[in-house]
């Protein structure tokens, strides 16, 4: 299957993404990764998106999709897919069905991760890391189990990190840029009858649980 992963930032996609390229061998496909990706290898599209963003302009469309082309020509077509942060206009869903089609696929499934915007808030405003390890925590829900002093339970350490822009007002300004401009594309698929949701602001598994459930009906192997 070919799925398109949509819900604001914080709301779990990376985390529930990865499990599906595990599970299913399914491919991800971030353009975010994707343009960095083509700017370390000094490809000819990645020599163009590195000239653009050193002139603090916005990569086209045009490009976006040039690139989402190439990933597509590489992979078997038992291979299914993750759109992680893209489509996020309808002009680029038109692309993309345009893309796909031309590789003989198409968008099976928009799986949207439905939160509770205050609670969202506080689950990404209290979340830190190990400083040496990276492990994740919490400081509501997953404190470490030594707490004085605060001991990191995978390795040890002493040291932790929390991400400058987690913080309410950051938080929030995201939120309201995906109400803005992402979320308007849900109507674009639930014209096609396209779009499930699931319940993004419980447990990871029991989110994992739902998605699969998804997959399941319709017709993921």
């Amino acid at each position: 299957m070919n799925i398109i992963l949509l819900g604001p930032p914080g709301a779990g996609k990376g985390t529930q993404a990865a499990r599906l390229v595990e599970r299913h061998g399914m491919r991800q496909l971030s353009t975010g990764d994707m343009l960095r990706a083509a700017v370390k290898a000094e490809t000819p599209t990645g020599l163009k998106v590195k000239a653009i963003m050193d002139a603090g302009e916005l990569v086209s469309d045009e490009i976006v999709s040039a690139l989402i082309s190439d990933e597509l020509v590489a992979l078997p077509q038992t291979v299914g897919l993750i759109f992680d942060g893209y489509p996020r206009t309808q002009a680029q869903a038109q692309q993309l069905d345009q893309i796909l089609a031309q590789h003989r696929r198409k968008i099976d499934r928009v799986i949207e991760l439905a939160v509770d915007e205050d609670a969202l808030v506080e689950r990404i405003t209290g979340r830190f890391t190990c400083a040496h390890c990276g492990a994740g925590y919490h400081e509501k829900f997953k404190l470490p189990r030594n707490t004085d002093p605060m001991k990191c339970d995978h390795c040890g350490s002493l040291d932790f990190n929390r991400r400058d822009d987690d913080n309410e007002e950051s938080v929030r300004t995201r939120m309201a840029e995906y109400r803005a401009k992402t979320a308007p594309i849900l109507p674009f698929y639930e014209a096609r009858e396209l779009v499930s949701r699931v319940d993004g602001m419980a447990d990871m598994d029991e989110v994992t649980e739902e998605i699969e459930q998804v997959l399941r009906q319709y017709g993921a192997e």
